[in-house]
C-alpha cells in the first residue's frame, strides 16, 4: 500500500465516515485512563479522522491537542467540526511539528501504516522526556484484523499481537501496558 492509496481510500470514505462511527465511549474513556492522558498533557493524536478522539481530550483539559491526518478530506470536516483544535494534514511518520508531545496516540488507525517499526521510530523523536506513544483500538485483535480483510484489505495489513507489537517498539522505550481482549487493544510504552 501507498500513502497516495490511502489517502484516496480515506478521502473517499470522509463523507459518511462520522456516520458510520458508534458510542465506544466506556472503552475509549478505559483506554485514555490507562495510559494517562489528563489535564495539562500535550497530546498529539495520529491519523485522527474527523476527531472521533477530540472531544474526550477536551472534556480531560489536556494541555494542547495537536492532530494529523494524511487525507485532506478527514482534515477538513474534522477542522469544521473542532475549529479550536490544531489539525494538520499530511504524512504523520515524516512531518516537522515544531514541538514535543508528552502522549502520542494512534486510535484505531495502526493497520493502514506500512512498516509499524519505522512508523514508531519516527514518532519516537517527538516525545518529551518519559512522554508515551500508544497504539490502541476501541475492538479486540479478531474483530479489528476481520473488519480489515474485506473493503480496506487493499489499504491495511493484518494488526500483529500486542506482544509481537510490544518488541517492535524503539529501544529507547519501554512498553508497559500490553492488552488484548475483548473489547480492546493497547500497546503503550514510554521513552526511557
Amino acid at each position: 500500500m501507498t500513502l497516495e492509496e490511502v489517502r484516496e481510500f480515506f478521502d473517499n470514505l470522509s463523507v459518511h465516515w462520522d456516520d458510520c462511527q458508534v458510542d465506544n465511549s466506556p472503552v475509549i474513556n478505559d483506554i485514555l485512563d490507562l495510559v494517562g492522558i489528563s489535564e495539562g498533557v500535550d497530546v498529539l493524536d495520529v491519523a485522527c479522522g474527523t476527531g472521533v478522539l477530540f472531544p474526550f481530550y477536551l472534556d480531560r483539559n489536556v494541555g494542547s491537542l495537536t492532530a494529523i491526518d494524511l487525507s485532506p478530506e478527514m482534515v477538513k470536516r474534522a477542522m469544521e467540526k473542532y475549529p479550536a483544535v490544531k489539525v494538520l494534514c499530511g504524512d504523520a511518520a515524516s512531518f516537522n511539528y515544531h514541538k514535543s508531545f508528552d502522549q502520542i496516540m494512534i486510535y484505531n488507525a495502526f493497520p493502514h501504516f506500512s512498516n509499524p517499526e519505522a512508523f514508531l521510530a519516527s514518532l519516537e523523536k517527538v516525545l518529551t522526556p518519559g512522554g508515551r506513544i500508544t497504539v490502541a483500538h476501541g475492538m479486540s485483535r479478531d474483530m479489528i484484523n476481520r473488519h480489515h480483510s474485506g473493503g480496506a484489505s487493499p489499504v491495511s495489513q493484518t494488526l500483529a499481537s500486542a506482544e509481537e507489537l510490544s518488541v517492535l517498539f524503539p529501544t529507547t522505550m519501554e512498553v508497559d501496558i500490553v492488552v488484548s481482549d475483548h473489547s480492546k487493544y493497547i500497546v503503550s510504552g514510554y521513552l526511557k
